[in-house]
């Protein structure tokens, strides 16, 4: 296994063991409740963060890793895996069976991992000149290691008539988090209104809200002109500066909030990130009463304004919701959401500071280093590598795609920031100005060797201890 794999399964048993307990985090139990909750954990059934296969885990294991996360302010960090010393090590197939790996992934390339490796086990059982049959995790690199990846399928309305056949199974219930900060929901919304931009253009601005579950006090609230992952984690992280870090968190499953930048940091930040069914949106409807009364009394006000622009949309929007929407009693908790906010109880966690919060909404790459000049290639600009990591072959990147201008080499396994990049400066290397060399280790004045080497030295007394005589006969001047 590769480091880069390595690091990266490690992030999902610590995914997987935040979601047995996250539960027990967002929600503790009473006094004396806490051994039912960890039997009724332990007998739920999980899946394998590598295999896919299902499995349970002793309460004993749930209850150390409640424990330690308990009073953590980090819980992904304490619950990441261990490294196994066996990494870096794979297996090869033979050449026969690869050709058929690139025949089958040709003819069925939206095949799962699993199922090529069902219908090769087939193979091989007919065919022993094949060879041995690789296991699931040497065939899921082979296939990676060439590119050969699950391909989707045209989407169809098949995906929402089964959607609507599990709807008609199981029974729809309302349900409310039982703290502050245990749950949060996210969603974008079209507004009707139109608004004027400074290039001169009429556009149908998006507002990204932010709910607690709870208390239905909005977190935060911004009008937008895209929904975009560059946006939504704008107004995410102003939200938890605002409030501070959740539990969890549920929306959509639209392409920003899937962004690999989303993902990351939320797992970064210890939040378990959850995603409604397809074609249910009933699931986010404390979202939908929002978006009724935004519509309804906010954008009703602002009708008879002419030339609406998007800063003035979001000064008003911030002055009808601090002003007016959390200190309005609800029609159902019977609570201002302010009031309901500050009675808690409350699991929030302190935010941390701007810095890291834009370290942790990055994504993760590896990239080869350049070892002529000792520069990386991202989204086609070349960042110079300092001097002092030459040495290093492979290297560790965070950064979002939408700003290159905050890039970090990274130490992954310990999650630590090691240097901040910096584009190539062309114009400024034209100057001849260079940086002495740092020795990688530690420097020592190389000793004057002379004479012979002690190696050859000890063979030629070995060979005179022998007694025998000299297996060449020297010339005149030899002597």
């Amino acid at each position: 296994m590769t480091d880069e794999r390595a690091v990266q399964v490690h992030g999902q048993w610590a995914l997987l063991r935040f979601s047995v307990i996250s539960r027990l985090l967002a929600q503790p139990a009473p006094p004396g409740e806490l051994a039912g909750e960890l039997e009724r954990l332990a007998e739920t059934v999980w899946q394998h963060p590598v295999t896919g296969e299902p499995v349970r885990f002793a309460r004993s294991t749930i209850e150390r890793w409640y424990y330690v996360a308990r009073t953590d302010t980090d819980p992904m960090r304490v619950l990441r895996r261990k490294v196994r010393r066996d990494r870096g090590s794979q297996r090869t197939i033979s050449a026969a069976l690869a050709a058929v790996v690139h025949e089958q992934y040709t003819a069925h390339s939206s095949w799962s991992y699993q199922l090529h490796l069902d219908n090769l086990a087939v193979r091989v059982a007919e065919d022993p000149r094949l060879g041995s049959l690789p296991s699931y995790a040497s065939l899921r690199r082979y296939l990676l290691a060439h590119d050969l990846t699950k391909q989707r399928r045209r989407p169809s309305r098949e995906l929402e008539q089964r959607a609507a056949a599990s709807r008609s199974r199981r029974e729809v219930r309302s349900y409310e988090a039982e703290y502050v900060g245990g749950l949060w929901h996210l969603d974008f919304h079209h507004g009707s209104h139109k608004i004027l931009t400074a290039g001169g253009e009429w556009v149908r601005p998006l507002l990204l809200a932010i709910l607690d579950d709870r208390s239905r006090l909005l977190c935060h609230a911004q009008w937008y002109l895209d929904e975009t992952a560059q946006s939504l984690v704008h107004g995410l992280v102003q939200a938890f500066l605002k409030r501070g870090l959740p539990r969890a968190l549920l929306s959509d499953n639209g392409a920003a909030m899937l962004a690999r930048e989303m993902r990351e940091g939320l797992a970064r930040l210890s939040i378990l990130q959850q995603t409604t069914l397809p074609y249910s949106p009933y699931q986010n409807g404390k979202q939908e009463i929002i978006w009724a009364q935004v519509e309804g009394r906010l954008l009703a006000m602002l009708e008879g304004q002419s030339d609406l622009t998007l800063a003035l949309l979001n000064e008003a929007t911030q002055a009808w919701i601090e002003m007016e929407y959390q200190r309005r009693v609800h029609a159902e908790t019977r609570q201002t959401p302010l009031a309901r906010w500050l009675d808690g109880p409350s699991v929030l966690r302190p935010c941390p500071g701007v810095d890291e919060l834009r370290l942790a909404f990055t994504a993760s790459h590896t990239r080869a280093q350049r070892q002529s000049d000792g520069t990386v290639t991202l989204e086609g600009v070349r960042f110079e590598i300092p001097a002092r990591f030459r040495t290093l072959r492979r290297v560790d990147l965070r950064y979002a795609s939408w700003n290159l201008g905050h890039v970090w080499l990274m130490d992954e396994s310990a999650g630590v920031p090691l240097a901040r990049l910096y584009p190539l400066d062309r114009a400024r290397n034209a100057e001849g100005v260079r940086r002495p060399l740092e020795a990688p280790g530690p420097a020592a004045e190389a000793p004057v060797q002379t004479g012979i080497a002690p190696l050859l030295r000890q063979l030629m007394a070995e060979y005179a201890a022998t007694g025998l005589p000299p297996a060449y006969i020297p010339q005149e001047e030899d002597r």
